[in-house]
């Protein structure tokens, strides 16, 4: 895979004008608001999976407009006192699969949330949310209501996101003001629309972000998902002025001006997937429209010769040393 996107010299200094909707910050105070409305946890029971160094529990929490949302509660067994813990959110087409899949943070000794994304079990691992809203647009998550910023998907699944948080936080053996969000991709970009909605948030660990500089990914690449917004408009050629109104309301751009939160980025500079320039949009303005110092803690980690699968096992190791430094 070559490089096809900006140079290095250009994408350190690449910050574009990302077109807010007027109406931004208070779309989604409305819409956590009702979500808020409800109580979060809905049940918590114990799950077997035949570890010995870990305990697990199946989660069930309360999401965009109470529907249930499924999730894995996993920790370090035999420790009773309150751990700082990660929150997870997974790449797109993925589930929350089975609770031995993602061991990373609970063996690393952080309470470790593992969140489903609703409707999306079935492309690369299961899960166990269904996404029960229909509204028109296309046949995949990214084009699911896209034609309206109310009906729209990503409405539905950044709000389970900020939800998982409120859950984390009301699980027994949590640290509430030590949580993090996590992702890789379509989870990246769920993780940075927390760092932008969740003003306490601790820390933010995000990679190859998803839903970021969109206007400027979906000219930009073919792959999915993105790729699925362009078919949609390939077929739907007059809906163009209503979907780019839509995704005006879940850029990552405009979450990651209004975060705080420390923040460690990962990004592959030939990623194809989630272009490069479109997380240095994020990475370049994160905290601008706070009125804060941007926190010394920082950290953007680029992996030249690598696609959307970024730094892996590598980058994962500076996530821990990183946020153990930030939290212990």
């Amino acid at each position: 895979m070559s490089p096809f996107d900006l140079p290095p010299d250009q994408l350190r200094r690449y910050a574009p004008t990302v077109v807010e909707p007027t109406d931004f910050d208070e779309f989604w105070r409305r819409t956590l608001a009702d979500a808020a409305r409800r109580p979060v946890l809905v049940d918590v029971r114990p799950e077997r999976t035949d570890l010995r160094l870990v305990d697990s529990w199946d989660v069930t929490f309360a999401g965009f407009g109470g529907d249930p949302v499924r999730a894995w509660y996993t920790r370090p067994a035999g420790v009773s006192e309150a751990l700082p813990a990660v929150v997870e959110f997974v790449g797109y087409g993925r589930g929350r699969a089975l609770p031995h899949e993602r061991l990373l943070w609970p063996v690393a000794g952080y309470a470790h949330l593992l969140m489903d994304s609703r409707g999306q079990a079935g492309l690369h691992a299961t899960g166990d949310t269904p996404d029960r809203h229909g509204a028109p647009g296309g046949p995949s998550p990214a084009t699911r209501g896209i034609l309206d910023p109310q009906d729209y998907y990503y409405r539905r699944l950044i709000t389970d996101a900020v939800r998982a948080v409120d859950a984390l936080r009301a699980l027994p053996g949590v640290d509430p003001a030590r949580v993090a969000a996590a992702g890789n991709s379509q989870g990246g970009g769920l993780a940075l629309a927390v760092a932008g909605l969740v003003g306490d948030l601790a820390a933010l660990l995000t990679s190859a972000p998803f839903l970021c500089d969109v206007q400027r990914a979906i000219e930009l690449t073919d792959a999915s998902p993105y790729g699925d917004i362009v078919r949609y408009l390939a077929v739907h050629r007059e809906a163009e002025p209503a979907v780019r109104h839509t995704l005006s309301y879940v850029d990552g751009v405009t979450f990651a001006r209004r975060a705080s939160a420390p923040a460690h980025f990962g990004i592959g500079l030939r990623d194809n997937v989630c272009p490069p320039s479109t997380g240095f949009a994020a990475y370049n303005q994160y905290g601008a429209a706070t009125g804060r110092p941007t926190p010394a803690a920082n950290e953007l980690h680029t992996y030249p010769f690598n696609g959307h699968e970024g730094g892996e096992a590598v980058h994962s190791r500076r996530q821990l040393r990183w946020l153990d430094t930030l939290f212990r």
